[in-house]
C-alpha cells in the first residue's frame, strides 16, 4: 500500500504507512517535524508506536544534527537469520530439550558469561578502541557496573524485553534460526550518557524544543563527533554480539542429541533496527536515523519478525525512495507493558502460543502476542516497500 496520509503540523510532513496510529505516536511526529534540521520529512512505518522522545518506527533524516535518544539506548539492536539443512521432520516431537540446550549455552535476563566466550584478538581490538572513547568520557565507566569486564562477558548474550531466540519453519518446512538483540549493557550506558550530554549541550535552548528528549547534537562540535564514534563502536557492538549468538546457538544445536547432523545453508541478514548512519536521500547526504525500522533498498534481504507467536518474515527490499528505503521492524506494540500485565494472564498466554516451545510465565505476559499489532496487517501496509521471500513461523520462542 502507498502512504496512508500525511501529518502537516510541522516545518516539514511526515509521511504514514499506515492509518493505525495512536495519539501519542502522532504528537511525537508532530515534535519532530517541528525541528529545523529534518530534511526532506519523516517516514513513519507500519508499526509505529508511541517511544521516549521519538516514535518507533520512524525514519529521521537530519542535516548538520543528530537526537541520540531518536536513536535510542538499545543501540544497534536488530536481528541475525540462518537457514538450516533440517527439515521439520527432523524435529523431535517434544522440543522442551531443545529450548533448554539454548537457555544453557546462551545467557539470557540480567545473565552474562563468566568469561568472555569470543577470541583475544576481537576483543583486544573492541577493547582499545573503547578505551579512547572512555578516555575522552571517564564518566560513561560510570554508567554500568563493572564497565570494563561486562561488555566483554555480554557478547554472545540475549538480554530480556522482546529479545528472543527462535526455531522457525518456512512454507518448505525448511528450518531456521532467527534471533532478535543489540548491545546490552554497554550500548544502554553509551545511550543514557550521551542523551543526557545532549540536554546538556542544548542548554538554554532544551526549554524551547517541543520535548526535551529530542535534545541534539550539532555537527562540528566536540560531542557530535564523540558521538557519532561512540554510537558506531556500539552498533558494531551489536553486529558482533548477535554473530557470537549465532554462533553458541547453532553449537547448541549441533550438540543436541536429539537433532541429526546438519550445516548452514544461508546466512539471511545481520541487520540493525535502532541505529544512525551517512546515506543520501532526495539529493543530500544526511544522518538517517532509523529508529525501529530496517534498511529495506532494492534488492536487500530483511527480517520483519511478528510478535511471540506470530509469523515472521524474510523480504527483500523496494528501494522505495518515499521511505528512506525502509520498511517495519517487526509487528509494533499495541499497548504499553504495564498495560499488557493488565489485560492478560498466564491462562492467554498459554492460548496465544498454543503449540510453541516456549516460556508461559507471568515473566513473559507483557510480550504476549495480543500486546501487538497484527503481522499481517502491518505486511499488506508495506506492499510498496518490501516483497515476502519467506514466511517464518515459531516452533521454538527463548527469551529472558
Amino acid at each position: 500500500m502507498p502512504i496512508s496520509f500525511m501529518l502537516n503540523k510541522g516545518k516539514v510532513p511526515v509521511k504514514i504507512f499506515t492509518d493505525d496510529v495512536d495519539s501519542g505516536s502522532l504528537t511525537q511526529l508532530g515534535n519532530l517535524s517541528q525541528l529545523p534540521f529534518i530534511h526532506s520529512h519523516i517516514a513513519a512505518m507500519p508499526d509505529v508506536h508511541h517511544g521516549i522522545g521519538a516514535t518507533v518506527g520512524s525514519v529521521i533524516p537530519t542535516r548538520g544534527a543528530i537526537i541520540p535518544a531518536a536513536v535510542g539506548v538499545d543501540i544497534g539492536c536488530g536481528m541475525n537469520a540462518v537457514r538450516l539443512s533440517l527439515k521439520a521432520h527432523d524435529l523431535p516431537d517434544n522440543l522442551y530439550n531443545i529450548r533448554s540446550a539454548i537457555e544453557q549455552r546462551v545467557p539470557t535476563g540480567f545473565d552474562e558469561h563468566v568469561r568472555p566466550t569470543l577470541n583475544g584478538s576481537t576483543l583486544n581490538n573492541m577493547g582499545k578502541h573503547l578505551d579512547v572513547i572512555t578516555d575522552k568520557h571517564p564518566g560513561l565507566v560510570k554508567m554500568l557496573k563493572n564497565f570494563h569486564r561486562q561488555w566483554g562477558k555480554q557478547l554472545g548474550t540475549l538480554g530480556g524485553g522482546n529479545h528472543f531466540i527462535e526455531l522457525c519453519l518456512d512454507e518448505s518446512d525448511d528450518v531456521w534460526v532467527m534471533l532478535h538483540s543489540g548491545s546490552r549493557g554497554v550500548g544502554n550506558a553509551i545511550g543514557r550518557y550521551f542523551i543526557e550530554k545532549a540536554k546538556k549541550d542544548v542548554g538554554r535552548e532544551l526549554g524551547q524544543l517541543p520535548d526535551k528528549d529530542l535534545a541534539y547534537f550539532t555537527e562540528g562540535t566536540q560531542h557530535f563527533d564523540d558521538y557519532v564514534e561512540a554510537v558506531g563502536w556500539a552498533q558494531d557492538y551489536a553486529t558482533v554480539n548477535r554473530r557470537e549468538m549465532m554462533r553458541l546457538v547453532l553449537d547448541a544445536l549441533q550438540r543436541s542429541k536429539a537433532l541429526p547432523a546438519f550445516t548452514t545453508t544461508r546466512e539471511a541478514i545481520n541487520c540493525h533496527h535502532n541505529y544512525v548512519q551517512k546515506e543520501e536521500h532526495f539529493g543530500a547526504e544526511v544522518y538517517l536515523t532509523r529508529k525501529g525500522a530496517i534498511s529495506a533498498q532494492l534488492g536487500q534481504l530483511g527480517i520483519i519478525p511478528g510478535s511471540m507467536g506470530a509469523k515472521s518474515y524474510i523480504v527483500r527490499g523496494l528501494g522505495n525512495a518515499q521511505s528512506f528505503c525502509s520498511c517495519s521492524h517487526g509487528a509494533g506494540r499495541r499497548m504499553s507493558r504495564s498495560e499488557a500485565k493488565r489485560r492478560f494472564n498466564t491462562l492467554d498466554l498459554e492460548a496465544q502460543t498454543k503449540g510453541i516451545e516456549c516460556r508461559k510465565d507471568k515473566g513473559v505476559v507483557d510480550e504476549i502476542p495480543g500486546a501487538y499489532k497484527d503481522i499481517d496487517v502491518v505486511m499488506q501496509n508495506q506492499s510498496d516497500l518490501v516483497e515476502v521471500v519467506h514466511t517464518l513461523r515459531q516452533v521454538i520462542c527463548v527469551k529472558g
